[in-house]
């Protein structure tokens, strides 16, 4: 029988036990091979000099000279790394300081930086995770989530994309099952990465709170980028001791980490579990330097002008592609910087992006398995230091190249 080329198993092995010689190059080619079919292979693109309509440095921080200047002082004062774990000696003066301003920022009353918000995520379930709990994540959330909730050793559920009648049942089915779990957490994200859509926040933590439960909100998109600076400051949610806040530091902030973010009477003693039980702070060594100094100096930058500069520029995407009636109907306007557009398939979302990037405009392109609906689509991004009539004209170059690509 011949070999399935879409399998994840490893190769066969002969009468021996030993791999069959070339194995691995035969089985890498293969997957090659179904990628290309699927329109799946991707790229580690460069930036470059393009018209940036696909990076996530909403508010144009990381290029920023202030912010340039305190990573390289940070570089001069201690070195190109922390050199250790935060536990042994790679805690610096600078991640003390980022903490401090991330909660004065946010308005919570603790908080924990780790090195990327991908290891943000890993950490905190991994910390609440354990056979007594059970996460309930909603169906469109980010890859670090999953991986986290399903490295924790807690029953994953997952609930309908923004549906809370649907986690409200799952909530009383563990109640009233042979084994209920005592611990809950609901996972969610602030503002969703490919759809652009915006979490029921207040209502999610009012549920919660009736039901004993952990919100765990994954603010990636939203920290320095929207109202407040942070939407669970915005739900007027920033002094609840039972909404665990994750995000990263290097989206609206331009530099690289990430943090838990934590409030309440609690706070301080769920950051002490965190220190001493995730196994991303705990064995990972800490976030390098220049990268906490940027983040400090991008938190004084992010002020209100600049985040509704943003504001802004995402709305003249909309209105300026919604302007095309071929495309008004695709465009799908987003709570935050990231609107989209569906595409027809994969095919045609990949040769709309690669002829732009012949134009100089760089967009992302979403297609499945990104996708959580299986729609592919064009991912424009806002930025709120980009002119906004420049912008405009940009626009109409990407619904002029959609519309010839598709005729």
């Amino acid at each position: 029988m011949a070999a399935d080329p879409t399998s994840t198993r490893l190769p066969a092995a002969d009468d021996t036990g030993r791999a069959e010689p070339g194995s691995w190059a035969t089985w890498l080619a293969a997957r090659a091979r179904v990628r290309a079919a699927r329109g799946m292979q991707r790229t580690d693109n460069s930036r470059g000099p393009l018209m940036d309509l696909a990076s996530n440095d909403y508010l144009g921080l990381g290029r920023h000279p202030e912010v340039r200047a305190a990573a390289a002082a940070a570089v001069q004062e201690y070195g190109a790394g922390a050199a250790a774990s935060r536990v042994a000696t790679g805690t610096l003066p600078v991640h003390r300081e980022l903490e401090g301003s991330l909660c004065r920022y946010t308005g919570r009353a603790e908080a924990l930086v780790f090195s990327s918000g991908y290891t943000a995520n890993l950490g905190v379930l991994g910390a609440l995770g354990g056979p007594g709990s059970l996460f309930i994540l909603d169906a469109h959330a980010h890859a670090s989530l999953i991986d986290g909730a399903r490295l924790s050793g807690a029953l994953v559920e997952t609930s309908r994309h923004n549906d809370l009648e649907h986690i409200e049942r799952l909530l009383r089915e563990n109640l009233r099952g042979p084994a209920p779990k005592p611990r809950v957490a609901v996972v969610v994200e602030s503002i969703y990465s490919v759809l652009g859509d915006a979490a029921p926040l207040a209502e999610a933590a009012e549920l919660c709170a009736r039901h004993g439960a952990l919100l765990v909100v994954d603010e990636a998109h939203s920290l320095a980028a929207t109202d407040q600076g942070s939407a669970v400051r915005a739900a007027g949610l920033a002094g609840s001791g039972h909404v665990v806040v994750t995000a990263t530091l290097s989206k609206a902030l331009g530099a690289q980490g990430g943090a838990a973010l934590l409030g309440g009477e609690s706070a301080g003693l769920l950051r002490e579990h965190l220190v001493n039980t995730s196994r991303t702070f705990l064995f990972d060594t800490a976030l390098a330097p220049a990268a906490a100094a940027a983040a400090l100096r991008s938190l004084a930058l992010a002020d209100p002008g600049r985040i509704g500069n943003l504001a802004r520029n995402a709305k003249v995407i909309c209105e300026t592609l919604a302007g095309h009636p071929e495309l008004r109907g695709r465009i799908e306007p987003g709570a935050g910087a990231v609107q989209s557009i569906k595409m027809p398939g994969a095919a045609a979302a990949m040769a709309v992006t690669a002829a732009l990037r012949e134009h100089g405009i760089a967009v992302a392109c979403f297609r499945p398995p990104s996708v959580p609906d299986g729609i592919s689509r064009l991912r424009i991004t806002a930025h709120a230091h980009q002119d906004p009539v420049e912008l405009a004209l940009v626009l109409g170059t990407v619904a002029r190249i959609i519309l010839e690509v598709e005729s």
